[in-house]
């Protein structure tokens, strides 16, 4: 499921303008990391030329920023999990009819979400002919009215999960239908 948001096109465009919104914070943190680095070069290089009260102060002033920089950086990260988790439930709530529509059309009797691979997961192995992401993010793009990204475009970051508390997903939506037999009455989408 979590393929199939990020790779609609409301997806791909979302998720692009929250990396580009949280852009400026993540350059931020990399300054304070960089100024970290910076004084602990200095302690390093010319710590046993200090004197013992600016060696001590060079070295609180390393801690206290090293604090800040973490404090800083897991209020970022939770803030854009969120955000992103935000954006992943509204696709999907748009996302879900499309899907249902699909599968109901193409006659599948069950549809696993094989977002945690096994063992978290139910799913131990699925191949490549069981995976509607493509044809569902399709007919979701061609309902959605959001056009394609530009060619060019960067890459779009994936949503942390839908759920919090689970990991990113990296398989694709699957289906149980069985294989292509050989009278050719049925086949994988």
């Amino acid at each position: 499921m979590q393929d199939a948001i990020a790779a609609s096109n409301e997806g791909q465009r979302d998720f692009e303008a929250l990396a580009k919104k949280f852009e400026p914070r993540r350059l931020e943190l990399q300054k304070q990391n960089s100024d970290i680095e910076d004084q602990k070069k200095q302690l390093t290089n010319q710590g046993d030329k200090m004197s013992p009260e600016a060696h001590e102060a060079l070295v609180k002033s390393i801690e206290a920023k090293t604090k800040n920089l973490q404090r800083s950086a897991e209020d970022a990260q939770n803030e854009f999990q969120q955000q992103q988790n935000e954006i992943a439930q509204r696709i999907m709530q748009k996302l879900a009819p499309v899907l249902t529509k699909y599968v109901a059309d193409n006659g599948y009797g069950l549809l696993i979400d094989q977002s945690a691979p096994w063992p978290q997961g139910p799913v131990v192995l699925s191949g490549p002919a069981f995976d509607i992401t493509k044809p569902v993010v399709d007919a979701y793009n061609a309902v959605s009215g959001v056009p394609a990204p530009a060619k060019g475009a960067t890459t779009t970051p994936r949503p942390a999960s839908t759920t919090p508390g689970t990991k990113p997903a990296t398989p694709a939506t699957t289906t149980a239908k069985p294989p292509a037999s050989t009278t050719g009455t049925t086949k994988p989408q």
